[in-house]
């Protein structure tokens, strides 16, 4: 696993950030934003602490594929941790095996510091070596459609 780190300042508070980023008021928010790593991202589940989540894409079969998650934590407005345990393929949840160990237990850590009506978001995220630098290229792009979103 590598880590990570981006991060990205928005003129907006941390409530309204929060809310658009994750989807909390309308999902298509959440959409927008992913929309980056896969036109047909989304998630399904609840942000609750200690809830299971998928985030998924449906590929060009119809077929969803994502993470299988687990929000390890979260504050609103000021933090939310997401653990991945494992994949969906196919329509098929997979929690062990070798394609899985890859990312078991890759954590996903978003920080929200407001101040004077801006606020600075920081990701830090492990990930799998072959996927270094499609996130390096894409999260960058992904936060400035954010960013765009949260200062309409």
């Amino acid at each position: 696993m590598k880590k990570l780190q981006f991060k990205v300042s928005i003129n907006a508070l941390a409530n309204k950030v929060y809310d658009v980023m994750l989807g909390i008021s309308n999902k298509s928010t959440y959409e927008q934003w992913t929309a980056l790593f896969n036109p047909t991202s989304t998630y399904e589940g609840s942000w609750n602490k200690g809830s299971k989540m998928l985030f998924v894409g449906t590929d060009e079969k119809g077929e969803k594929g994502g993470m299988v998650s687990e929000i390890f934590d979260n504050i609103p407005n000021e933090f939310i941790s997401i653990r991945h345990y494992g994949l969906v393929k196919a329509n098929v949840e997979i929690t062990e095996g070798p394609e899985v160990e890859k990312w078991a237990n890759a954590f996903e850590n978003y920080s929200f510091e407001e101040n004077n009506g801006t606020t600075t978001i920081t990701i830090d995220l492990d990930t799998a070596e072959d996927f270094l630098d499609y996130m390096n290229e894409t999260y960058p792009k992904a936060l400035v459609k954010l960013k765009e979103i949260c200062e309409k």
